[in-house]
């Protein structure tokens, strides 16, 4: 059995109100995300936010990353829970943001610039070179991103965003498009990075209710509540403490397939 601690809260959401006009799109949403420790184990945080098209999830998306303001309530991040600012987030769209111009190489640099590591050419070279070959992309380093796959391209964003130094990022439909093998690797990927670092946070915004919650720690439901306006967090779920979390096998426990009939039931 896997033994875990919950810390110090890393990301909050407190009370947030979206509205635009006459229509209420978010109502009071909080949940928050704790530093999970595990012993002997670099363990960082995945968490999902599901919710069905058209429920106020991209609207969410761009609070949580500090580039929308809410009409009311704030995201606090880090363990001071200041308010998140514009940058403090890293983003990772479904349309995977790359310089079209630029080889993969320089995009992966300019991640690693905009951490203002200071490091040498030589270091800089290394760093990118070693995450390139952790995540498959050694090959590719000196092509354009036209030239990828959309699951390459993916990855290249996914280590840009990592490579920024940023210990929260945000994840838009990861598993939108790819097949079934290449969301496997992604998987594989996303709970890689979450290890590299115990504050590593990974958010995932999505309807992919499987693929989400197999990999995550936490879920929270977004959706709509009987004869009130807008969408909130209307189901959480602790996989930790159901025994769920970090099961390689999870779609073979009945137990999985149990959760994952009594969220289809909050959307």
């Amino acid at each position: 059995m896997n033994t875990y601690s919950k810390h110090e809260v890393l990301l909050s959401a407190e009370n947030i109100q979206l509205q635009y006009g006459e229509k209420v799109v978010l109502r009071d949403v909080n949940f928050r995300i704790q530093d999970i420790r595990r012993h002997g184990i670099n363990q960082g945080q995945v968490v999902s936010l599901i919710g069905r098209s058209g429920i106020g999830k991209t609207q969410l998306f761009r609070i949580l990353s500090g580039l929308l303001r809410p009409g009311a309530g704030e995201v606090r991040i880090d363990e001071d829970q200041h308010v998140v600012k514009p940058g403090e987030v890293g983003i990772v769209p479904q349309n995977y943001i790359l310089f079209n111009h630029r080889t993969i190489y320089q995009n992966l640099k300019i991640g690693l610039d905009s951490a203002q590591l200071n490091l040498s050419e030589a270091e800089t070279k290394s760093t990118i070179a070693e995450y390139a070959a952790t995540f498959e992309l050694s090959e590719h380093l000196k092509k354009y991103p036209a030239q990828l796959s959309g699951g390459q391209r993916q990855r290249a964003s996914i280590i840009q965003q990592v490579l920024t130094g940023n210990k929260f990022i945000l994840l838009d439909e990861p598993f939108s498009g790819l097949d079934v093998l290449m969301i496997d690797r992604v998987m594989e990927l996303l709970l890689k990075i979450s290890t590299l670092s115990e504050h590593n946070t990974l958010i995932i915004v999505s309807h992919d209710i499987e693929n989400a919650a197999a990999i995550s720690d936490m879920v929270w439901v977004l959706g709509a509540e009987e004869g009130k306006p807008g969408a909130t967090i209307v189901k959480e779920y602790d996989l930790c403490q159901m025994g769920l979390a970090w099961k390689p096998e999870i779609r073979s426990d009945m137990r999985f397939v149990e959760l994952l009939t009594d969220i289809r039931k909050h959307l």
